[in-house]
């Protein structure tokens, strides 16, 4: 069966503070080794009252010391927001500290608003348009090499290269992974429309460059498996209601199914978030096997990343827990 791995996004519920969030996602880290999940990422995000994870390279370190097999790391890093050499310095001393553990998935976008991008640069320029030579740079030093070294020369440094992906949810950074022959990791969780174009292109530019043998695509999809479909549409409700406060401006923690059932929906905010979760994979083991199936049919995808948002962390624990045991993960199932 095609690997599975888990992104978090370390929810803060309503009536939870962001060191709960944080603690419950490194809870689920140990659950997620525990069941057999090839690895964790979790993503940056700022200035959003539902996420803690701000901050991925601290967290990634703390996954770390709270695991002892389990691949970390982010998914990402939204490279535009910060230095390549700080990010750099960063990843090669939790590779230097958890070797042959550590992700370091590279994003284009800012992932906040304008005014937040511009104080985490500091500069009116967030440098979005710079990501591939800011990519480049960032591998440049810390790719083991004989040649001189860099100036400047992060320490640690060369020789404590973390597995680098690039994340996309459109062609251009597919098109880059292929010609930087780096792994590719696919946003269909939140952007699907694109999947197919990306990936063809990426494995379509692939070349080698000393950092992978063959193109590996890894998809991202929305998952929440529940005993009963029934019961998977019902404990999704707040998520989707998130979904509908980000999309409208309305931003804050996660509330329980209880307070989403209860929203006065309106027909056109309910068409809004029916047709942004139509490729989300919500209902029992089965149905949620017969759509990541389909997901891996459809792309051809090395590995899928399961990302559970979910007003409580025993919802998520258990979504992974079943999601595993129909998967066939050996761990699940002893």
């Amino acid at each position: 069966m095609t690997t599975l791995s888990v992104l978090d996004l370390a929810t803060v519920a309503k009536g939870a503070t962001a060191a709960d969030a944080l603690a419950d996602t490194t809870r689920l880290a140990v659950v997620a080794e525990s069941l057999g999940y090839h690895r964790m990422w979790v993503a940056e995000h700022h200035g959003m009252p539902a996420v803690a994870s701000s901050a991925p390279a601290v967290l990634v370190g703390h996954l770390a010391d709270a695991t002892t097999t389990l691949r970390v790391g982010a998914g990402g890093v939204m490279l535009p927001n910060h230095a390549p050499m700080v990010v750099a310095e960063q990843f090669a001393t939790l590779e230097a500290l958890h070797p042959g553990r550590v992700d370091l998935g590279l994003g284009r976008a800012p992932g906040t608003d304008p005014a937040t991008a511009r104080a985490l640069r500091r500069s009116a320029d967030v440098g979005a348009e710079r990501f591939p030579e800011d990519v480049v740079e960032l591998i440049t030093y810390l790719v083991d090499s004989d040649g001189p070294p860099t100036r400047p020369a992060p320490m640690p440094g060369r020789g404590y290269l973390p597995q680098v992906w690039l994340l996309g949810s459109s062609t251009f950074s597919a098109q880059l992974a292929g010609m930087l022959g780096l792994p590719f990791s696919f946003a269909f969780h939140f952007a699907p429309a694109l999947v197919d174009d990306a990936v063809a292109l990426y494995r379509s530019n692939f070349r080698r460059t000393g950092l992978l043998d063959e193109p590996y695509v890894m998809v991202a999809a929305s998952v929440l498996c529940a005993d009963s479909d029934e019961e998977a549409r019902w404990l999704s409700g707040p998520s989707a209601l998130t979904m509908l406060q980000l999309r409208t401006g309305r931003l804050g923690p996660v509330v329980t199914p209880e307070e989403a059932a209860a929203y006065p929906w309106t027909d056109q905010e309910r068409a809004v978030v029916e047709s942004a979760t139509a490729d989300h994979a919500i209902g029992d083991p089965d149905t949620v096997q017969r759509r990541l199936e389909e997901l891996v049919a459809r792309t051809g995808a090395d590995e899928l990343m399961v990302s559970t948002r979910a007003h409580s962390y025993d919802v998520r624990a258990r979504s992974l827990a079943l999601v595993a045991e129909r998967w066939g993960m050996p761990a699940a199932a002893a």
